[in-house]
């Protein structure tokens, strides 16, 4: 009878074990499924290891047809090109003189690289990466952009210019002035105005592309460092980053006045819309990217850890993906570091 008893109670153990267990699980499960309900903002999908690459990385590129995106290696004199396909190194264009800018123009498949230490536009075939053009801006050619329609490419350089170069036949068409050397500028989508960071003269100016001059200036008074900038067009928003103090100054387009203001991280260079999402992406050197939420006044989201020096980047809204630059470290190599917007 004993032994019946002492089975029994057995038995009856072994079920709350098992019942425990099985609780256990499911907490884990619900645990986990909440994790992931509440993902960050940004979710880092890969590594692309750039191989031996030194020193500081400045702006990026995409093809999107190929889906090749182009990394200026400044301090390695180099431009990289990565395939997003295979996300692997494909090749790397080497002897140049400090890249800084780089856009690319799919309707003549040409790639423009702004050169910042002897102030050359060097141009380069897009399917094999031949040499096929240089003109000569003086000094410091700095940010490349391509207007909506791949008409005109526009680079920053020199005392306080921008240049403009017909895509399609690579000649310099104008300059138009500026008051200090530009640093990140932006075209807008109906490609009449053109904004353009100023933080030498303190100002971010507003040029007006079809008449070819600054038609207004606005003043940053005690902020310093406005290096980054991104265009809201749907909201008719200037998104300034200023880096002296760490600032987010959203500002409308049509007047300068600020309609928001945020802390950020440290050591800005670069800053993209998220139109899909409504969301601003900030990347800084020291180590973190800053995500804001537009449509709730941009309030912030999250602060991600990168590493330190890691401050370009590059949003490619067609394929859905924010591309960080990482230089090399004392233990880990340079690479591009893909992150997935979520959800």
């Amino acid at each position: 009878m004993e032994f019946v008893i002492r089975k029994a109670w057995d038995r009856s153990r072994r079920r709350s074990c098992i019942r425990a267990i099985a609780w256990l699980g499911l907490s884990l499960g619900l645990i986990g499924s909440g994790a992931q309900a509440q993902q960050g903002p940004l979710e880092l999908e890969t590594r692309i290891p750039l191989g031996t690459v030194k020193g500081r990385i400045d702006h990026l590129a995409v093809d999107l047809g190929r889906k090749h995106l182009f990394v200026a290696e400044l301090e390695n004199n180099s431009l990289g090109i990565v395939d997003l396909n295979t996300a692997s190194l494909l090749h790397r264009i080497t002897n140049l003189k400090e890249p800084q800018g780089v856009g690319y123009v799919p309707t003549v498949d040409i790639l423009f690289v702004a050169n910042g230490g002897d102030g050359s536009l060097r141009l380069f075939r897009g399917g094999d990466f031949a040499a096929t053009g240089k003109i000569d801006l003086g000094k410091d050619a700095d940010n490349v952009r391509v207007d909506k329609d791949s008409k005109s490419v526009y680079v920053g350089h020199g005392a306080g210019a921008l240049a403009v170069i017909d895509a399609s036949s690579h000649a310099k068409i104008k300059d138009i002035a500026l008051p200090a050397h530009p640093e990140s500028f932006q075209v807008t989508e109906d490609m009449l105005k053109a904004f353009v960071n100023l933080p030498d003269a303190q100002s971010i100016g507003v040029i007006d592309t079809h008449a070819g001059r600054l038609s207004h200036s606005w003043p940053t008074g005690n902020d310093h460092g406005n290096f980054a900038m991104a265009l809201d067009d749907g909201g008719a928003r200037a998104i300034i980053v200023f880096r002296n103090p760490p600032k987010l100054s959203v500002r409308d387009m049509q007047t300068g006045t600020p309609v928001a203001e945020r802390n950020t991280c440290r050591d800005v260079d670069d800053v993209f819309f998220d139109a899909k999402r409504h969301r601003v992406y900030v990347t800084c050197g020291e180590g973190a990217i800053d995500v804001f939420d537009a449509a709730a006044n941009y309030a912030p989201m999250a602060r991600i850890a990168t590493r330190s020096g890691a401050r370009t980047s590059l949003f490619i809204a067609p394929l859905d993906r924010l591309a960080l630059a990482v230089r090399a470290s004392k233990t880990e190599p340079a690479a591009v570091w893909l992150y997935r917007p979520s959800p």
